[in-house]
């Protein structure tokens, strides 16, 4: 499932390459055929996010408020398998495709579409001279829909499809506010309160490692910055959360805002401070550039040489090393 900073960036894009204009909606699929007869001819926005959720609001012109009953807006979660896959012309800039699935865990899951990416998602490569140039405005055409698309967005220079979202429907700006007070703290909203943080964590008895993936508690944050933000911060994943100090779940919400906001610029999680790459790279271990601990069990910890440990919990696989993260 795509971690927050992923929702983040394709908000960033989609306001890029669509804001302000008046677009086409259909499902090609069939499955959201009356919420894309709704938008077909709206003018989009913007775009927000919280955390994994995305919305989308949609007026009958490009001056209505965000705030006016007149705008209809679209949530979407991307779950385990969604994704967007864009396509257009020599002017519009965007990636190939935002979103689920990876080809290998960790893997960015983002290139850029054949005549370059975007300037809301710096990072990615542009083109190769090996590949014929994007057609000029006037001359591209959509290509048809590629398997169970549910949602086409459709503009002048280029087309945004949807498939396998785990949530996809129309809501009022009360629907919205309604999902959104379910919603933790964002690290990367600037609404986002630290100390509703802390407080939702103490509060509770679980286990910190188990509260920094409930959504109510924090907003966006999933199993690779869990693991490594609590490694950086010295914390056990088995600690109650009622059991950790104010200061140490402030410096974890410290940690996770510049290690997600460099997610955000670059579509791609990195968690290891240049000091701590080791030199040279243990055999087989290329994950030793990126993380500490995720996706490294019985190699040594980058901070201690501690074997990392794993074990499943809540359904998920939890990093930590025994030693740095003593309980």
């Amino acid at each position: 499932m795509p971690e927050g900073h992923t929702i983040h960036r394709l908000s960033a894009a989609l306001s890029e390459l669509y804001g302000g204009q008046r677009l086409a909606a259909f499902s090609p699929q069939g499955r959201f055929t009356a919420g894309a007869e709704r938008l077909d001819g709206q003018v989009l926005l913007g775009a927000q996010a919280h955390g994994k959720h995305l919305f989308l609001p949609f007026a009958p012109e490009a001056d209505v408020p965000t705030d006016d009953a007149a705008v209809t807006w679209l949530r979407i979660h991307l779950g385990l398998y969604g994704s967007w896959t864009f396509d257009g012309d020599a002017s519009f800039t965007a990636p190939h495709a935002i979103g689920a699935p990876r080809r290998r865990v960790g893997e960015r899951g983002e290139h850029a579409l054949a005549h370059g990416g975007g300037s809301a998602l710096s990072g990615l490569a542009g083109g190769s001279d090996d590949v014929p140039a994007a057609p000029a405005p006037g001359q591209w055409r959509a290509p048809e829909p590629r398997g169970a698309v549910r949602l086409r967005l459709l503009g002048e220079h280029g087309v945004a499809d949807l498939t396998g979202p785990a949530a996809c429907e129309l809501l009022d700006a009360e629907g919205v506010a309604a999902v959104r007070r379910r919603l933790g703290p964002d690290p990367l909203r600037a609404d986002g309160d630290r100390e509703l943080f802390v407080a939702n964590v103490r509060r509770r008895r679980k286990a910190v490692g188990e509260l920094l993936m409930d959504q109510s508690v924090i907003s966006g944050v999933g199993n690779i910055y869990r693991a490594e933000t609590l490694l950086r911060c010295g914390i056990s994943p088995f600690l109650s959360g009622a059991h950790v100090s104010q200061a140490r779940l402030r410096a974890v919400w410290d940690d996770l805002v510049p290690l997600m906001e460099y997610g955000v610029a670059t579509g791609f999680i990195t968690t290891v401070e240049p000091d701590d790459v080791p030199v040279p790279l243990p055999e087989g271990d290329d994950e030793a550039t990126r993380w500490y601990v995720y996706h490294r069990a019985d190699r040594p910890c980058l901070r201690c040489a501690t074997p990392v440990r794993q074990k499943e919990v809540a359904g998920r696989r939890l990093f930590w090393c025994p030693t740095c993260q003593a309980y």
